[in-house]
Formats: C-alpha cells, structure tokens, sequence
C-alpha cells in the first residue's frame, strides 16, 4: 500500500497510508490551548474530514486563530441552517451581513420568527451540539447533487450549479442535512458550544465569540447604521431582481448584465444625489462634509460624486485631500511593531489643519499645503484657496468621523458621510459573501494596478489594515449623518477577471496560500463580467482603472 509522509509543526515525520484522513493523524499535534476548527496541509486550509493524498506538513487552526474563528462562525451558520429546516422545512431561511458580533439571519416572504420560536431554534441547535454529530464531506455526482437541493427547496444552491460543470460536487452533511461545501467546517457539531441567538428587526441574530475568548460572548454592540444599510441594499435586490450569485450569473448568461449594471450605478447614483440634497438641506449651517471609511470602500470615488452632484444643485465644491496635513515623517508615530503608524491620528497635523478650516470658514484665504511623499515632509503648494457663499468643503479619510480630527469646528457645521462597500449578494442559501472579501479583492487590484504591489503582498498586510479599520474607523460609524453603500453587486464577476492572475501568484510554499486558495475558490462562482461593461464613472473604476476621475 502507498505511503505518505506527514510532517508536524515539531519536525517530527510519520508515514501513514495514502488516504488516511486528517482527523486520524492529529494525535501526534500535541497539547493544543483550544479545539481545532481545520488544518493546515501544505499551507492550505482543510477540514478535519480531508483525506492525504501526498506527503505534507500539517499545522493545527485552533479556534482562537483568526483562520479557526472563521471557520468556527461558518460552522454555526451550518448548523443554524441544520436546525432551521427540521424545525421549520415550509420557511426559508437567509443569511445576511455581520452586525456587532452577529450574523443577521432571517426567513424570506416577510415569515417573521415570534420570540418563542427563536428559543426553540437555538434550543434545538444546543441538543445538535450535544449530540456532537459528525460533520462530513460528501461527494455526489453533479446530476444527484441538483436533484438534492431541487428536492430540498434550496433553491440559491440549485442556481450557484447551473454555472458549475464540475462532474463531483462536494458536499457538507450532517443530522441528514446537505449543504455546499465552499469551505472547510469544524469536525463535528460538538465543537460549537459558543453561541445564541438573538431577536433583531425582522430576524434575528446568530451570535459569535471573538478569536481572543472562544468559550465566552463579549457583549453585544449594536450597529445600526450597518442594519440600515443592509435593509436599503436587500431592497435594491429585491428591485434588480438579484439576491443570489447564482442569479447574477443567469444575468450574465442571457446577455443582460449591461441593462443590469446601468440600473445598478443608476440606483447608486441616486443615493449620492439624495446625500447632496441632505446637505442642501443644512446649507445655512454645513461648511464642509467629511467622507469616511475603511480601506477599498471607494471614498474617493464617492467624493468626486457628490462634488458632481453638489454642482448640479447649484453649490461650488472644493475638495482637501487630507494626506497634505501628514506630519513629517521623522515625527510620526511607533506602533506596537515600532514601526511608522501612519493610520493614527496623531500621524496628521490637526492643529494645523483646524487653524486653516477656522480660518477659512471666516471668510480668511489660505496657502493649501502639499505633501511630498518622497520627502516625507509638508511644503508650500503655491494654491490659495477662499471659499464663497455657496463653497462647501469635501474632505475624506480614514479619521474624517472622529470629532478628534476637527475639533475646533462646530458639529452643525459638519455634515459626516460613512463609506463602507457592504455586499447582501449571497452565494447561495446559507452561505454568504463577506463585505471583507469584497474589499480584500478591491484592494489587491488596485494595489496590483496603482501601487506595483504583488497579491502576496497585499494579503500579508491585510490584517494589518484591518487592525486600523477597528481602531480608527468602525467606532464611529454610528455618529454619521448619512451612511453610503458602496458595493456593487456585480462587481466581484468584473474583479474575478483581474484577481485570479494575481491569486495565482501566490504559491503552497508561501504562507499566505491558504487565503490565495479560499478566493480562487470563492471566485470559482462567478461568471466572468468584462470590464468593457462598467461606466467610466463607476466607483469600480477606482480599482480597476481607466476611470474618468483623476485620483
């Protein structure tokens, strides 16, 4: 019988019988601080379930990992949708975003959970728990796996299959129950002790640990502005007549993806329209509005706009990049890394910065600054500016909701915009698409296009980024005056065109190849949207290029 060879994290090298799955040679890990949720084969990330078929090295995901935390919150929503259909198989029920540290959750054709039946739910998914059921891959051949999930009503799953001609369709099973497999679960139902369910609007909320406390719910943070968001963008789909990849890529299909996107920048368009009539609204009091957001929600896009849109209503916008108001770089602040932290406030020079909007919301003209990146250091632009009657200022970056950063300016005088790209696209059913992804993938093309910098790159420094965005950005989102959902859903058939190359890049050796290998995976799904087909206008732009903005 053929051999391979299993490498552990120790060094240590057993040989085993090719196929021996990884739930069998996990016994030689060791002492482990908390349960595994997935492993590692060769930097890949693979449930418990997988079998090995060549030599490898193998290292523990424990749930207290980021990758462990992932798939422990994915495991849950299996399980949420477990329960669900043998507690209620006539409701269908649909994942929507995260919100605090939950997964909105809820049943579709307005069927609205009544408390006790929330109860029931999550008193049924603590005795699947219990029970600790095997979660296993299945393989069936693509004609069983349509006829399941016709049978079973799961009708997101059905369409995400029309685009897939794979002849083996992989399968998550457990308590009977089938689901798609697009990415690794934890080994069985048991490991999920954490969690409850919580009433929220119309559905409810499946609630999650964070990676640092496994065994303990942190309390719970509401973000209404998020659920505001969403709401508004599951109604968009409900109007494009898009709720499901699977939809889209039907869209695709029939030639009607450009009719379909000129509807989806229209609907976009017109909430920026409706931001600048907001402002028109306060325009005895509003002296500059402040954009924000985290990394690759199309902030700058967004502020080209509603300049546009400001014009067409009769006001004159002039737009300050706040990247001119960097301290000089031999001053900025360490981070913990004793590296340059140039996402902190005190990166940018605020007494500066407020002394020139004081002076220029009095009538005052003032020498606008220039940063020279090169230098690291502010100089003279040699641009005056003073604002008149109808001037509004627009300004954006990552601060641009900390009152911290304008502190010397009246809150009336502020009108605060929070940028987020926040996908409601499903991938099918119960599976969603992550606004995380979404932006991860914005922001590899346009590191790749603009910044020279290779996928590798881009996914070593992402949590990086991400550490910032909760730092900096996410604590104020609820003090905007209006909130602006970036995401197209189309768009990620339009990045698939450009991301896969770059994904490819990156290889088994490198550590970042098991996030390079879950978005190929992810992208798989899409139906290929040629870039010819976006607007040169469109926020899209802004990463893949050829934009009739200036950036």
């Amino acid at each position: 019988m053929r051999q391979v060879t299993v490498t552990y994290a120790s060094g240590e090298s057993l040989a085993y019988p090719a196929g021996v799955k990884a739930l069998d040679v996990i016994g030689k890990m060791g002492s482990l601080p908390w349960p595994l949720a997935a492993v590692l084969i060769n930097n890949e990330l693979k449930s418990l379930d997988s079998q090995l078929l060549t030599d490898c090295r193998i290292l523990p995901v424990t749930l207290d990992s980021s990758q462990g935390a992932t798939t422990y919150r994915r495991s849950l929503c299996f399980l949420l949708a477990i329960a669900a259909k043998q507690l209620f198989p006539d409701r269908h029920l649909m994942a929507g975003m995260a919100i605090g540290t939950g997964f909105f959750h809820y049943f579709d054709a307005d069927q609205v959970l009544e408390a006790k039946e929330i109860e029931a739910l999550e008193g049924y998914m603590r005795e699947l728990v219990m029970r600790d059921i095997a979660i296993c891959i299945e393989h069936r051949a693509w004609a069983d796996a349509v006829e399941y999930f016709k049978n079973s009503g799961q009708r997101g799953t059905l369409l995400l299959l029309e685009h897939l001609n794979d002849s083996v369709i992989p399968l998550n099973e457990c308590s009977g129950f089938r689901d798609l497999s697009v990415a690794p679960l934890v080994p069985s139902t048991g490991v999920l002790k954490t969690f409850a369910l919580q009433p929220y609007h119309e559905g409810f909320l499946l609630r999650y640990p964070h990676k640092e406390t496994p065994d303990r719910l942190a309390d719970f943070v509401d973000d209404p502005v998020l659920y505001a968001i969403a709401k508004e963008t599951r109604e968009r789909s409900r109007v494009l007549g898009v709720s499901y990849v699977g939809a889209l890529n039907k869209v695709s299909a029939v030639k009607g993806i450009k009719d379909y996107i000129r509807v989806a920048e229209t609907l976009q368009d017109k909430k920026i329209a409706a931001m600048a009539d907001q402002i028109a609204g306060r325009a005895d009091r509003v002296k500059v509005a402040l954009i924000a957001g985290p990394s690759s929600s199309g902030k700058t896009t967004t502020s080209k706009k509603l300049a546009i849109q400001l014009k067409v209503i009769g006001f004159d916008p002039v737009t300050i990049s706040l990247d001119d108001y960097f301290i000089d770089r031999a001053r900025t602040p360490l981070d913990e890394k004793g590296e340059p932290d140039f996402e902190c406030l005190e990166a940018l020079d605020v007494a500066y910065l407020n002394e020139q909007l004081v002076a220029l919301f009095a009538g005052e003209e003032i020498a606008l600054p220039s940063y020279d990146f090169k230098a690291g250091c502010r100089k003279d632009s040699g641009k005056k500016l003073r604002l008149g009657d109808r001037s509004i200022l627009v300004m954006e970056g990552i601060h641009g909701l900390n009152d911290k950063l304008t502190p010397r300016i009246a809150r009336d005088q502020k009108f605060e915009i929070y940028v987020s790209a926040l996908t409601q696209i499903n991938l099918d059913d119960h599976n969603r698409v992550s606004t995380t992804d979404n932006r991860l993938l914005r922001r590899m093309v346009r590191d790749y296009n603009f910044r020279g910098h290779s996928a590798q790159q881009t996914l070593k420094m992402w949590p990086s980024v991400q550490a910032g965005e909760r730092s900096h950005i996410f604590p104020f989102q609820n003090s905007a005056d209006a909130a602006f959902n970036s995401a197209l859903d189309y768009e990620l058939g339009v990045l698939k065109v450009y991301a896969e190359p770059l994904l490819r890049t990156v290889k088994p050796t490198m550590s970042e190849y098991s996030e390079a290998r879950r978005l190929q995976s992810f992208l798989d799904n899409f139906a290929p949207i040629p870039a010819a087909s976006v607007p040169g206008d469109s926020i899209l732009r802004e990463f893949i290029g050829d934009s009739e903005f200036k950036y």
